[in-house]
């Protein structure tokens, strides 16, 4: 998807920076950014995994894409027709780094 960029932070600074200033827009501070389970058969749970219910984020072959829950928080696009943000970005985006797992975990069903 053109424009999409992976952000990863560098301390408090990029935790707390403006995304406006920056030229770019969370994805997870968007409305349309939905939590969703994902069944994992070979471990009889699911796996948590974020997906975009406007339909923006598409693989090349048109196949929706969804991120695995744990790394929502580098996603980032510089500009989305579909953008509906949740409150003040900055304070969502540390406030999220810090709930979020550090890996893919299972959970039971």
């Amino acid at each position: 998807m053109e424009g999409f960029t992976s952000v990863v932070p560098t301390g408090i600074e990029a935790e707390t920076a403006g995304t406006e200033a920056q030229g770019k827009i969370f994805c997870a501070n968007c409305i349309h950014c939905k939590l969703v389970p994902s069944p994992d058969q070979a471990e009889g749970g699911y796996r948590l995994r974020v997906r975009c219910d406007a339909g923006k984020w598409l693989k090349k072959s048109g196949e929706e894409k969804i991120y695995k829950y744990f790394t929502v928080a580098r996603r980032s696009i510089e500009s989305c027709s579909s953008y509906e943000d949740m409150g003040d970005a900055a304070e969502f985006m540390k406030d999220l780094r810090k709930a979020l797992p550090t890996a893919d975990e299972i959970y039971p069903t």
